[in-house]
């Protein structure tokens, strides 16, 4: 099969890198994080990428800046075709580590745009299974600014890039080629004015990171190729948000003694969660979960009474006090969708699937720009190998075990829902002897520093799976006990004045 940077010679595709890419065309269906990130790879294998988005980008006003993107604008700069960037975005430090990776100084340059940095366990009160989270020195970080914000700054660096075009408020309706190979993908125009006509883009690559709304097996099918076997885990989990000023005190940077953040996780048997995060112009995104039937309320005047159903009042005190800056939004796409296109089937050369259009996650676990972030890192890698001719299905596996670990993390997870749904719900054997190891992995996290860093590495996304069975931490898991913790929500970090756990 064929790939972006490999052509034709005596029956065989090899790479460019002995048959030169000059000519060569790639395009990208979709201009968020996952498209703008594998444009970036793609530059160095063909001599043309286009990038082309369904929405306009918002302007950026004189300081480089979106328009509007400060306090109620933060939550309203969301696209259309984005939906979900209304909804707290956070960013894992695998997906740091790969964002630094793919754009040399991308941190560096968050931070200075002002960015909020949560170190974890030390800056957040966190509640989970029924227990409070010590807030001992942080062993990770997470960086929690607006989604808008982040792609603002990786659209800035990739559309610099001379080889780069972007063509905006255009639809890709279908796919050019046949089931052995794409050549292109078949665009309109949107808007008011515009016409049906259709227009033909020739390609030699086209990847698809058009998001969770794909329209990929459908495009495939109507060019005789296979649709994608798909996994899916639905909890039926929806969530909403609203923009507020922290007028209490309680949620605040160095030097502060508080906190950075709230966050109450949702389990089997306390389905409702929340989490209030620190946005870069110094308001905070709070948000609700619960499950299908009993879903929080996107209605101004009843949004924050859902408060009631946490466990624990200290929620519901802090949302009476705090200044509501915005309308609140909800969202109910949720499910974890995992498309197959590595498995065996007709699939045509020059085709491939990033980002939530090959594996979408559902939110609550903050997994999706690390996930599009490495999975960029998975492509440029399997193209690059000098071991490998990168086939189609080969750099497409690459791109889809990139994902692997988030996967196996929120779908894990989420069979263990009542009245979770789907054809992937159910629980082998195997997942039943490691969810007994990692439910003694969670009871001792909120108490246990050497437990706790290393699951948090693991759902960071920066250590393997593996981290959780070190000879350290399978020593205080298997034996062990679960160690105390606070009784009420610790305000105060551990080793500040004051009570170690603070009080609520």
């Amino acid at each position: 099969m064929q790939s972006v940077n490999s052509v034709r010679t005596n029956g065989r595709w090899v790479p460019a890198e002995v048959a030169g890419p000059a000519g060569r065309h790639a395009v990208v269906v979709g201009g968020s994080l996952a498209g703008l990130l594998a444009a970036q790879v793609l530059t160095g294998h063909a001599e043309r990428v286009t990038i082309v988005e369904r929405d306009r980008f918002p302007e950026e006003d004189e300081e480089g800046g979106e328009a509007g993107a400060v306090g109620e604008g933060t939550a309203s700069a969301s696209r259309p075709g984005v939906p979900q960037s209304r909804h707290p975005h956070v960013l894992l430090e695998g997906g740091q580590l790969a964002l630094d990776a793919l754009l040399p100084g991308f941190m560096a340059e968050l931070r200075a745009a002002g960015a909020p940095r949560v170190g974890m366990p030390a800056d957040m009160v966190q509640w989970q299974n029924g227990r409070w989270f010590r807030r001992v020195p942080a062993s990770t970080h997470i960086h929690t600014g607006s989604r808008a914000q982040i792609e603002r700054l990786i659209r800035r660096r990739v559309l610099a890039h001379p080889s780069v075009a972007l063509v905006e408020g255009t639809d890709t309706v279908g796919l050019l080629g046949d089931a052995a190979r794409v050549r292109g993908v078949l665009l309109r125009k949107r808007g008011d004015g515009a016409r049906d006509e259709q227009r033909e883009l020739a390609a030699d690559l086209v990847v698809d990171a058009s998001g969770r709304s794909t329209k990929a097996p459908r495009w495939l099918a109507a060019i005789g190729a296979d649709a994608p076997y798909e996994e899916i885990i639905d909890t039926g989990l929806a969530y909403a948000s609203r923009v507020y000023r922290d007028t209490t005190g309680t949620l605040g940077g160095e030097p502060s003694a508080g906190a950075l953040g709230l966050h109450v996780v949702p389990n089997p048997t306390q389905p409702y969660g929340f989490v209030v995060l620190p946005l870069e112009d110094g308001t905070h995104l709070a948000t609700f979960s619960g499950l299908r039937g009993d879903e929080p309320s996107t209605d101004d005047s009843e949004f924050e009474s859902y408060a009631k159903r946490l466990p624990h009042p200290v929620v519901h005190r802090w949302l009476r006090e705090a200044e509501p800056l915005s309308p609140v939004s909800g969202f109910r796409r949720t499910a974890n969708v995992r498309r197959r296109y590595d498995l065996p089937g007709r699939r045509p050369a020059g085709f491939l699937a990033t980002g939530d259009a090959l594996c979408t996650f559902n939110p609550i676990y903050g997994q999706g720009m690390a996930v599009a972030a490495m999975s960029a890192v998975a492509l440029r890698d399997a193209l690059a190998d000098p071991r490998r001719t990168p086939t189609t299905r080969r750099v497409q596996k690459a791109v889809l075990a990139a994902s692997r670990q988030a996967w196996d993390i929120s779908a894990g997870s989420d069979k263990k829902m009542p009245g979770a749904t789907g054809n992937a719900v159910a629980v082998r054997l195997a997942d039943r002897v490691a969810g007994w190891y990692l439910h003694r992995v969670q009871e001792r996290t909120p108490g246990d520093p050497v437990v706790g860093r290393a699951f948090r590495s693991v759902v960071s996304l920066n250590e393997p799976l593996g981290a959780l069975f070190a000879p350290a931490v399978a020593r205080a898991v298997l034996f062990g006990p679960a160690r105390e913790t606070p009784a009420e929500p610790p305000m105060t970090r551990e080793g500040r004045e004051g009570t170690e756990y603070g009080a609520s």
